[in-house]
């Protein structure tokens, strides 16, 4: 893997990145074809496919809530496991679809969602979102991983935005406030990965999420800041402002690796690394969602922080983890490429991610990255006879079989949010 060197990256934009947007010379005309192109593309995969396939096929119209897993031919599967973490994620992704466009089945399956969580997943006693619950909605796996709380606070908050339920914006403080009270290492900073269903210290059996052990990884802090960002255009709380703010900070500090322009991924209590692997898809999703925390924090030091950082990490993706098909791989490593199939949620995260390094950078080869990918989703991603996106897809771009549509992992909130950042993007660089 060709390793670029972080200070001429760095440097060579730093003072382009450190300009408003406005000096930034707008699109040009094929520029703002290439948008075109891309937005009506995104609307057509998002109206057309992503929403109406999990209106139509997830529903569990006899248990209540939703299947807990679609395998590659259509059949249910009830008897895998059901995870809080699905549910959150439909919860976000049919509320913004509600934010975007007031359609009477976007708030049903919202509402759905909505009361799936607390029905099946939400700790009365204890507070926090339970791991899975079996099919009749009694919990199963009680702990609380913090990843998942994060993503409660999203979906949860992204309900509010679209419905002003107060209750739903209640219970995101509260989890909020768990977080920062169990989660939060307060000697080393950031937070640890899992606890007990009562919230007691970690149990090294129950740190496990992507493959690890550790005690702290990229994931979650990654997510959280994505939660409490979404937390934050709601609730203008001096703690949860000061919480984002570090955690933004370990982003670029503890987590970005300057001499390999890469996230590190796994760590110890201390924040030293204990992998040397790389996960580009997070390496790109983080690309937007720093410059989006930034941004909703309106701290211009920051943003002027986070922009070389956010153009570094597409660069070194765009460099090292592009396919020949134009798809992202998987994973890679200090000897290359380790995993060549490319999942189907990087793609999603690095159209938006390119679009984001091109936003601020005026750098047309993202762009053109951007649609590449776009290209790749569509010709070898999309399912065109059974609806949705493949999970995984291999180095020749051919659907690997028997993997799930629809899982506690499979979701619609990358590919769905990924439609609706391409859409809005293309209408913001548009109108520079």
């Amino acid at each position: 893997m060709r390793r670029p060197s972080p200070v001429p990256t760095l440097l060579a934009f730093a003072a382009l990145l450190l300009l408003p947007a406005s000096v930034i010379a707008a699109p040009g005309p094929d520029e703002i074809e290439a948008l075109d192109r891309l937005a009506t593309g995104a609307k057509a995969e998002l109206e057309g496919n992503i929403l109406p396939f999990w209106m139509q096929r997830a529903c569990d119209s006899k248990n209540g809530g939703f299947h807990a897993e679609l395998r590659a031919d259509g059949s249910v599967n009830d008897k895998a496991e059901r995870g809080g973490l699905l549910t959150t994620r439909i919860l976000w992704t049919y509320s913004a679809a509600l934010r975007r466009e007031p359609r009477q089945e976007f708030r049903e399956m919202a509402r759905r969602a909505f009361e799936d969580l607390d029905r099946c997943f939400w700790d009365i006693r204890h507070g926090g979102v339970y791991w899975s619950a079996r099919i009749d909605g009694t919990p199963e796996a009680t702990h609380k991983q913090t990843y998942l709380q994060a993503f409660a606070i999203y979906g949860l908050t992204e309900y509010y935005r679209a419905t002003e339920d107060f209750e739903a914006l209640t219970r995101a403080k509260k989890i909020f406030r768990l977080l920062e009270e169990h989660a939060r290492d307060p000697e080393n900073g950031g937070y640890l990965e899992a606890f007990t269903r009562e919230w007691t210290k970690e149990l090294p059996k129950m740190r496990r999420l992507i493959g690890s052990g550790a005690a702290k990884s990229q994931n979650t802090h990654l997510h959280l800041m994505e939660a409490y960002t979404n937390l934050l255009r709601v609730w203008p709380d001096d703690q949860l402002r000061a919480a984002l703010t570090d955690i933004v900070g370990l982003m670029l500090d503890r987590i970005f690796d300057p001499s390999t322009n890469h996230l590190r991924l796994f760590f110890d209590e201390k924040w030293e690394p204990e992998s040397q692997d790389i996960s580009y898809g997070h390496d790109i999703e983080a690309v937007w969602l720093l410059g989006e925390a930034a941004s909703v924090l309106g701290d211009e030091a920051l943003i002027a922080r986070v922009r070389p950082v956010s153009v570094a990490l597409a660069r070194a993706t765009l460099t090292e983890g592009v396919s020949p098909l134009g798809g992202i791989y998987n994973l890679g490593g200090p000897k290359g490429v380790s995993d060549k199939d490319h999942e189907w949620w990087p793609q999603a995260e690095a159209v938006v991610g390119f679009l984001h390094a091109y936003e601020i950078s005026g750098d047309a080869q993202f762009l053109r990255a951007a649609g590449s990918t776009w290209g790749f989703i569509q010709q070898h991603v999309v399912d065109r006879e059974g609806g949705e996106w493949f999970l995984m897809v291999d180095p020749q771009g051919r659907p690997r079989p028997n993997r799930a549509k629809l899982s506690l992992w499979k979701c619609p909130y990358h590919n769905g949010r990924a439609c609706m950042e391409i859409i809005d993007r293309a209408a913001a660089l548009k109108a520079r």
